[in-house]
């Protein structure tokens, strides 16, 4: 009797133990207690409201860090926030967004920060890890058949902001050419450089009027619907977890794998996957300064096709796996909030919100939606990646927004599908919008 007592007790004691330990798990950040968190956290505060930060690259990066996983953390253990709003994506965005709109990061570190993010180069750093690391750890075979399909549903997400933005904006009391031209075009058209800008200056050429004049009209459109969009790749989880037939859970077709490396992590070589990042990177750029496609349309192209081809060693393939994996898991919410800092003008937001422009703005993101997730089942996709990559990464905010996507709904392994509809589907639209003008 007395040794089944003294059974029960230990088991008793192990349960214990493990409660204890789930609990110390839970009250982490970034991987550490959460008490050794906030002295970190205490330490960059001070240095940064005393001016005594450090220069360039170390101040910048530990500011993104420590604030981006604090805010990470909060949104993703906050009610209806978590749930329907992006959860630590969007609040990592907007509340660096809104401490810059209330003048509480000095002028200086946003400044240090945005050279960081645009001329540092700090996005491109982290899209190229992104998109080498996980086209690469695809399965060659699937992959071709997977790209021959992907441009329908693309269509489809264009075809469907079009018709929902034209028949919303009719209602509330837009024209036909103020909904399409005005509002769907810079939604559907790949981001700020390459959307909005260049669709100035067509809108210029062809209608007369400084192209500053029709970037001031496209630029709302293209930060609201931006907001919309990280929003709903949310709602797309959401409903993914409900309704699982719809989803692939990160696959874009049943059988598309992302092979995850079997092996520990090895720093030798993720140092290789970093060269091969970097270096797949310079090839984009140096063939895009001859040939008319973006440098991150160029790099794809590549990756894709050493991958098929099967003619990039298996040390580099599993390095650069590795390496996305480590970039993914430890910057992602620094990125993000550098994207909030740099690339997220709340005045810009907060002077497009009126319902009529709201609503037409939604029926965009919409309609993008129904349309990429209808043609994509067409062609053996699942709904709510197909909607998620070919739509809201239509209607995002170009590499920014896709970043925002991806990690709102999860899926940062889609980062290639995601870059081909914000570079490749975003010259599509220019094409249409120097098509439709003259119609309109």
């Amino acid at each position: 009797m007395g040794q089944v007592t003294s059974t029960l007790a230990y088991k008793d004691e192990k349960v214990k133990e493990k409660v204890t330990f789930a609990k110390e798990e839970s009250l982490q950040i970034f991987n550490m207690p959460i008490l050794w968190f906030l002295v970190f956290t205490g330490i960059t505060l001070v240095s940064l409201y005393t001016g005594n930060l450090p220069g360039g690259m170390i101040g910048t990066l530990l500011v993104m860090m420590v604030l981006g996983e604090l805010l990470g953390w909060a949104g993703d253990r906050t009610p209806i926030v978590k749930t329907f709003l992006g959860g630590g994506a969007i609040i990592a965005i907007f509340g660096s967004a809104f401490m810059v709109y209330a003048g509480l990061l000095p002028e200086a570190t946003v400044t240090s920060m945005t050279d960081f993010m645009k001329s540092g180069g700090f996005l491109n750093f982290y899209i190229a890890a992104l998109i080498t690391g996980s086209i690469l750890g695809m399965n060659s075979k699937v992959l071709v058949k997977v790209g021959l399909r992907y441009f329908l549903p693309i269509i489809g997400a264009v075809a469907g902001a079009v018709i929902i933005a034209g028949l919303l904006g009719s209602l509330v009391g837009f024209t036909l050419q103020e909904a399409i031209l005005v509002i769907t075009m810079p939604i559907m058209g790949g981001g700020m450089g390459a959307g909005a800008v260049p669709m100035s200056q067509i809108y210029s050429e062809m209608m007369g009027n400084d192209p500053s004049y029709y970037i001031s009209m496209l630029v709302p459109a293209l930060a609201l619907g931006n907001v919309f969009a990280i929003i709903l790749a949310s709602v797309l989880d959401m409903i993914g977890k409900k309704v699982p037939s719809l989803s692939g859970n990160g696959q874009l077709m049943k059988g598309f794998t992302y092979e995850k490396t079997k092996q520990k992590y090895n720093v030798e070589k993720m140092g290789v996957g970093l060269l091969a990042a970097l270096t797949f990177f310079a090839v984009g750029t140096l063939l895009g300064t001859v040939l008319p496609l973006h440098p991150y349309a160029i790099m794809i192209i590549l990756v894709a096709a050493a991958k098929i081809s099967n003619m990039i060693p298996q040390n580099v393939v599993e390095g650069a796996s590795q390496w996305y994996q480590f970039v993914a898991s430890n910057w992602t919410f620094a990125l993000l909030f550098g994207i909030g800092v740099a690339y997220t003008d709340l005045n810009t937001v907060l002077e497009a919100l009126t319902i009529q422009y709201i609503l037409t703005v939604l029926g965009v993101v919409l309609g993008a939606i129904i349309g990429a997730g209808l043609l994509g089942k067409l062609v053996g996709f699942y709904p709510i990646e197909a909607a998620i990559t070919a739509g809201l990464c239509m209607a995002n905010m170009g590499g920014t927004g896709d970043v925002a996507v991806l990690s709102a709904s999860k899926r940062m392994e889609l980062m290639p599908f995601a870059q081909i509809s914000s570079r490749l589907g975003g010259a599509l639209i220019l094409l249409l919008a120097g098509l439709i003008i003259p119609l309109l």
